[in-house]
């Protein structure tokens, strides 16, 4: 890799780092508030079992999934509807570290996402993939929801409607 290249990068992940922005005070998005967390799994892994009050939806997709990108909004439209009742959206992507500049921020941003996102950084992925399900085949979208009570899987593709019928009686019990 070419200096130049090298340098942009490291100036592009300290910008999101420490949330520098060359926009004015209180005219920034929330993808430029935060910084994309890069994780591997070890590190990743307590958000599959938090014990708390809440509802976790936990989506693996990837900005090169088409249903991945087509269920985006059920799960912001999700994260706008019920944030405010314990449900905490996170979408896991799984682009590459090198996409993270070029794909999945301008992504992001176009979209307008408001839920966390990170990027899951382990490529030893027949190692963590049944850790998430042993039902996972590894196909993506794939989908975690669960809460003191309850806890599924699904490897499809939602709509607003399904996850709402699947996390809305799970709200009551909180």
């Amino acid at each position: 890799m070419e200096p130049t290249k090298s340098l942009r990068k490291l100036l592009i992940l300290l910008i999101l780092v420490t949330g520098m922005t060359g926009l004015q005070p209180g005219f920034s998005s929330a993808a430029d508030q935060r910084a994309i967390e890069m994780m591997d799994f070890d590190e990743f892994s307590p958000w599959l079992s938090r014990e708390t009050d809440s509802v976790y939806v936990i989506n693996f997709w990837a900005t090169w999934c088409a249903p991945c990108v087509r269920e985006i909004p059920a799960f912001e439209q999700l994260h706008a509807t019920y944030a405010d009742s314990g449900v905490k959206v996170l979408l896991v992507s799984l682009d590459t570290p090198a996409q993270v500049e070029n794909r999945v921020i301008p992504f992001i941003e176009r979209m307008d996402i408001q839920s966390q996102v990170l990027l899951l950084d382990d490529p030893i992925s027949n190692r963590w993939i049944p850790l998430v399900s042993e039902e996972w085949s590894g196909a993506i979208p794939a989908t975690v929801i669960y809460s003191r009570d309850f806890r599924g899987f699904y490897e499809r593709e939602f709509k607003f409607e399904e996850l709402e019928a699947i996390v809305k009686p799970l709200i009551r019990d909180l």
